[in-house]
């Protein structure tokens, strides 16, 4: 199968905003799933966010017949041993929300001194056909949990992630700038450079971490 076409394996908006933004340019179409697009659903057990990404990517690439990327990411937080990790979108039950979250991390790390809440937003992409995994790209975002929610912007963690170069939280920022910095952008933007370096290639090989 020649890598002509690429379709983003998320429904979301602002994601899909993301991505075909920083891969605006390529020598490949980035398609953007329709509204009723429906994506099977899959289990996201994996141990690590490249699993997950992974699985996603080859499912949705053999569900819809065509290359598919995929995206898996979450907190990581040093002082517990790096959860929530992989369970950070369920971390206080399966159908959380992201106050509930948010609420039962600040419960965990009730007491913990600044100096011992650093933490990292991690993120995964994946890109596969319907019989392999093609590349994948990891980006890191390193900051600090706060001990109270500030700002209203972004999503997630963003309220508690305090980044400090910006001197704020991701919830504090406009959303532009906080994706310059991030976890996603920066999986992105790798992902952006392997995927040239493998469309030059006079035969496409599998590029993982």
């Amino acid at each position: 199968m020649k890598l002509t076409e690429i379709l983003i394996g998320t429904t979301s908006r602002d994601k899909i905003r993301e991505i075909r933004q920083i891969l605006s340019g390529l020598p490949v179409s980035i398609v953007t799933p329709k509204r009723e697009t429906v994506f099977p659903h899959v289990d996201e057990n994996g141990r690590t966010f490249t699993d997950n990404a992974c699985k996603k990517a080859l499912a949705f690439a053999r569900h819809f017949g065509v290359p598919v990327m995929a995206e898996d990411s979450g907190l990581e937080v040093d002082s517990l041993d790096g959860r929530p990790g992989v369970h950070s979108h369920r971390y206080a039950g399966p159908e959380s929300t992201d106050a509930e979250n948010n609420l039962k991390l600040l419960a965990e790390l009730e007491g913990t001194p600044s100096v011992r809440r650093t933490a990292r937003y991690h993120s995964v992409v994946a890109l596969a056909k319907p019989d392999q995994i093609i590349l994948t790209a990891e980006g890191v975002c390193e900051g600090r949990i706060t001990e109270r929610p500030a700002g209203s912007g972004g999503f997630g963690y963003d309220p508690l992630f305090y980044f400090p170069p910006f001197g704020k939280t991701f919830g504090q920022v406009e959303p532009t700038l906080k994706n310059k910095v991030s976890h996603r952008a920066r999986a992105l933007q790798l992902f952006r450079q392997r995927l040239i370096e493998l469309l030059a290639e006079p035969s496409q090989t599998t590029q993982t971490d």
